[in-house]
């Protein structure tokens, strides 16, 4: 059980369960978190011949040829989902992308949807441009299937409807637009319906494929985008940022469920706001310090934080002095007065703006600073703009990585977004409770753990991918991991399965030269007798409990045997931890006209 009961939880908190995150320079959440932590710069520099742009374009002097790339963006596997090839070449990059990211949040924080049995919201921001410069709109002459199919595949709107259909799942499916801002956007969306109890789990995040890809941008003076393809946010000789794409999802329950579940818990988020400017005596498209100091205020007001305790502050950072001064400006008066410090630092800087996913990056790198207890530094940040003046302010901008050692003793971040059209929304994160008090796991008790793929070669990588993840992690307890492989994990058609009773068992077995090895696959693995086992109505159990009845379990499993792994779990104290996601082998599917 929990240090903490159930009840003594705040009813608005909503726990960050799982977190996917492809970003300019990192696939993962771990690489994504691991340039940040080493302060590198994930945009590229192109040479003429790499853009596809008018030829008087690329030849301009103000013409930057730097953006942030995104790999693998016009590439999908669809035989995960049964998608064919036909309506995965319709597919909007970035509803592929979108799709893949939800199935990885699952994955990380240990759900298999197969067994899913409440409702899942799923909730995502993207640009209707990209639909557009991918293709022209399907021809409606026809409204007959083949038209209405790749409708859905093209269009923006079914983005979160493609996740739920093609996922297996039923629940709440909002797509929406909210400019720079709509990462924010749908978490806050998300989080609402899951206090309201509308849903029971909610994917919630955004995609942007910036097209063409690669590009650059044109600088004009005073404008948000980067002289020299550099983005120095809060420093005197910031120009701009540069463009960028991602994806970015997060897997969110409520924090008291989450805690029940025994799930795994990167991040809390105590509260969000969101609003926008409407007309006001700024520039349109610009920030309004008055509305978006409330916008903060009132994330703080909703999850009951004081802003003396928090102590990271992620920043919209466009790198441009005009909007950090307005945006800091902004943030003074929503904090107030305070005796302590707050970091204060800006993502774009590593990776650029990412439009609608902008704000994902900064809330991955706020939960996962929260996470690991460590902020990360702000790059390309020499000579700190005297204009924002902070010294008189909390604020201390973040140049070298440190340990975070609060000095209201607890842990938490504010991440903004604002967006063209007066967009501006804020998120409350704070660190994930203590962990529950559990008792040593049980030495030398034999454990069944299982993987599975579509094919011999996914299944061989996701044996490498966990021997690495064993390896890496000596805390990784082995009941907590065959847990989480178990009951979090679709079951595919070739299987592996593995009895053992210590991690050291596992490592050895997990190798590609194993002699339980190649016995783990359908093809070979031995078949037992069916009247070894128990059946229940979500498959078959053991007879027993010791190694023995485990590896006849094993067995049938391998050879296409359902198994209610529920039972086998049945009274253990497994918690679910984040693992490997399924190594999908993406081909490139990319069309420009009908």
């Amino acid at each position: 059980m929990s240090d903490h009961p159930e009840q003594d939880y705040d009813p608005g908190d909503v726990a960050v369960i799982g977190i996917s995150c492809r970003a300019p320079g990192a696939r993962t959440k771990e690489q994504f978190w691991d340039n940040l932590v080493h302060g590198r710069e994930s945009v590229t520099f192109l040479a003429k011949d790499e853009i596809e742009v008018d030829e008087t374009l690329i030849h301009s002097p103000f013409y930057v040829r730097a953006c942030g790339m995104l790999d693998g963006f016009d590439e999908f596997d669809p035989s995960v989902f049964g998608i064919g090839d036909r309506m995965a070449t319709a597919m909007t990059p970035e509803n592929r992308l979108f799709l893949e990211s939800a199935w990885e949040a699952l994955e990380d924080g240990g759900y298999d949807p197969d067994r899913i049995t409440g409702e899942v919201g799923v909730y995502g921001a993207n640009n209707p441009q990209t639909a557009a410069l991918y293709s022209s709109p399907p021809d409606r002459v026809s409204v007959g299937p083949e038209a209405i199919e790749r409708s859905l595949a093209w269009s923006p709107d079914t983005m979160t409807s493609n996740a739920l259909y093609y996922l297996g799942l039923t629940g709440e499916a909002v797509t929406l637009a909210a400019v720079c801002a709509g990462f924010h956007y749908s978490v806050h969306l998300a989080c609402q319906s899951l206090l309201l109890g509308q849903t029971d789990m909610a994917i919630a995040g955004g995609a942007m494929v910036r097209l063409p890809h690669p590009r650059g941008h044109l600088w004009e003076e005073g404008r948000v985008l980067s002289r020299d393809g550099h983005c120095r946010p809060f420093d005197a000789n910031g120009t701009g940022t540069a463009l960028s794409s991602g994806v970015v999802t997060m897997l969110l329950k409520p924090l008291a469920r989450a805690v029940a579940d025994r799930d795994h818990i990167y991040a809390v988020i105590k509260g969000s706001a969101i609003n926008n400017n409407g007309v006001s005596a700024m520039a349109y498209g610009l920030a309004h310090p008055e509305r978006l100091s409330a916008c903060i205020a009132n994330a703080m007001q909703v999850g009951g934080v004081t802003a003396d305790t928090v102590s990271m502050y992620e920043a919209n950072g466009l790198g441009l002095p005009m909007t950090d001064e307005l945006e800091v400006h902004a943030v003074g008066m929503a904090f107030g007065k305070r005796t302590g410090t707050c970091s204060i630092g800006g993502v774009k800087g590593n990776v650029g703006h990412g439009g609608v996913v902008a704000g994902g990056f900064g809330a991955v790198k706020a939960a996962l600073a929260l996470y690991h207890r460590k902020l990360a530094p702000t790059i390309n940040l020499t000579e700190v703009n005297r204009d924002l003046d902070f010294p008189a302010t909390p604020f201390v901008p973040q140049l070298e990585p440190a340990d975070w050692a609060p000095e209201s003793g607890i842990r938490r971040a504010g991440v903004t977004a604002i967006a063209g059209g007066g967009y501006n929304a804020h998120l409350v994160l704070e660190e994930p409770p203590p962990g529950a008090r559990r008792a040593p796991e049980v030495v030398g008790k034999p454990r069944l753990a299982t993987l599975s793929a579509l094919d011999d070669a996914a299944l061989g990588r996701r044996r490498a991918q966990l021997r690495e993840r064993l390896l890496a992690d000596p805390e990784l307890r082995l009941d907590d991991l065959c847990f989480s492989l178990n009951l979090g994990r679709r079951v595919m058609p070739r299987r592996w399965a593995a009895v053992v009773h210590s991690r050291a068992e596992l490592i050895d077995a997990l190798c590609a030269d194993s002699p339980g090895g190649p016995a783990g696959t359908t093809a070979t693995a031995p078949r037992a007798d069916a009247g070894s086992f128990r059946r229940t109505e979500r498959g078959i159990v053991p007879s027993g409990s010791d190694g023995s009845a485990l590896s006849e379990l094993a067995g049938a499993w391998v050879n296409g045997e359902r198994v209610d792994f529920d039972f086998l779990h049945r009274g253990e104290a497994g918690h679910r931890v984040p693992l490997p996601t399924y190594p999908f082998r993406p081909r490139r599917f990319w069309r420009t006209d009908w």
